[in-house]
């Protein structure tokens, strides 16, 4: 198993010796569970960009004492430290930034003693909070008003917590390392024809195993449950890769088979944005909100696959009639999430919200950004085409 990051911290950007902003990461964490891996991507690609201590002190989320402190906080004022190593912020920061699962993870930050009287502003980014879970997170919601930004991935909860917590909540959409998940300069052949992760359909997976079986279609899936990860930054890059090489990508509204949970809630996820900066064909349902068309405003940035459907060859046979149509869908979501999706884009709204300069690193990485995508735009006036194959392969199955 590899070893977690020390806790120690690490600074880096324009200053080695007084940086700006100071980032609490959970990547130490007992269990690294893999939908935090999107998080300490855009932690990973904050530090590149800015000037930053990376702080992340160890904790097991699995110990009755972090169960309890957790349960306890929900229903009393109360806030005990879960059990994370103690630490205290020994420097100012202009900035505290925080990337985090839910509103629970408060008790988390709130166990760093000194942490705001040491930051001249703090933002929290939070990905997942429902608005018919939030009467449930009171106690936890409270704890949201000692920052100057909350910013919600899930665009219908933000006007329900402002209500609650006064107006410091916007709207961030979700984003992805785009430069990690880019095809180019050398795109790789396709040679998965159908990737899915996570929450699925069984009427569609039984659907496509049986185009596995009967017609040869390559179809990963997730054939175990995954709890943790052994590396966030190795199950990334195999990620990363495994949607490189995908023809098809399924995609759908976060929860989508649970409206006990979300309501009538839609809300777009990372896959959507992983998918197109990948090349692949995102399939599945195209989320019916109030950001999704302005977000993915190009022709052609998803095929829609209606939840539960068992048709898939018929999306094939169509791919398969028009592929000038395809590589055209291909070249235009790489460029799209090029320019306009990756974290660097995400941080320069956080910034601007707050006021901050935007320092030279981030220009170098939008020149890189920019790079690649006219790499895709010199491999469109050439027709050089994204190649797949439809062949059978050995590939690991992932949990994400």
């Amino acid at each position: 198993m590899t070893s977690p990051p020390s806790s120690s911290g690490s600074a880096k950007g324009t200053s080695m010796d007084k940086p700006r902003v100071l980032v609490f990461s959970q990547r130490n964490g007992a269990k690294r569970l893999p939908f935090r891996c999107a998080h300490f991507e855009f932690e990973d690609v904050i530090s590149e960009i800015d000037s930053v201590h990376l702080l992340a002190p160890r904790f097991d989320q699995s110990t009755r004492r972090h169960i309890y402190a957790k349960q306890l906080a929900y229903h009393t004022p109360l806030v005990l430290n879960p059990g994370m190593e103690p630490r205290s912020v020994d420097a100012d920061y202009d900035l505290f930034v925080a990337v985090c699962g839910d509103p629970s993870d408060m008790l988390r930050i709130e166990a760093l003693s000194n942490w705001r009287e040491r930051c001249k502003k703090a933002v929290i980014v939070i990905d997942e909070v429902w608005v018919n879970e939030m009467p449930g997170y009171g106690n936890y919601l409270r704890m949201l008003r000692k920052f100057d930004l909350v910013c919600l991935y899930y665009c219908q909860s933000v006007a329900p917590l402002n209500e609650r917590i006064g107006p410091i909540s916007m709207y961030l959409p979700p984003g992805t390392d785009a430069i990690r998940f880019c095809p180019y300069p050398n795109p790789p052949q396709r040679v998965v024809d159908v990737f899915s992760i996570g929450r699925r359909s069984a009427a569609t997976h039984q659907a496509l195993l049986r185009l596995a079986a009967e017609d040869g279609l390559y179809y990963v899936y997730d054939s175990t449950s995954a709890d943790q990860v052994l590396d966030p930054t190795d199950h990334r890059n195999l990620y990363a890769n495994t949607v490189k090489r995908s023809r098809c990508f399924i995609v759908n509204p976060g929860l989508i088979d649970r409206t006990d949970i979300r309501g009538n809630q839609i809300e777009i996820g990372y896959r959507y944005f992983d998918g197109v900066a990948a090349g692949a064909i995102n399939v599945g349902e195209r989320p019916d909100n109030e950001v999704f068309a302005g977000l993915f405003d190009w022709p052609d940035p998803m095929i829609q696959f209606s939840y539960n459907a068992t048709d898939f060859d018929k999306v094939i046979a169509a791919l398969n009639a028009d592929p000038e149509r395809e590589e055209q869908m291909r070249r235009t979501n790489v460029r799209q999430a090029l320019l306009r999706h990756d974290w660097v884009y995400r941080w320069e709204m956080i910034l601007k919200a707050l006021d901050f300069e935007a320092l030279p690193q981030i220009a170098e990485r939008k020149a890189r950004l920019r790079a690649l995508a006219d790499l895709v735009s010199s491999a469109e006036e050439k027709k050089a085409p994204f190649r797949h194959e439809t062949t059978l392969h050995a590939v690991p199955s992932l949990n994400h």
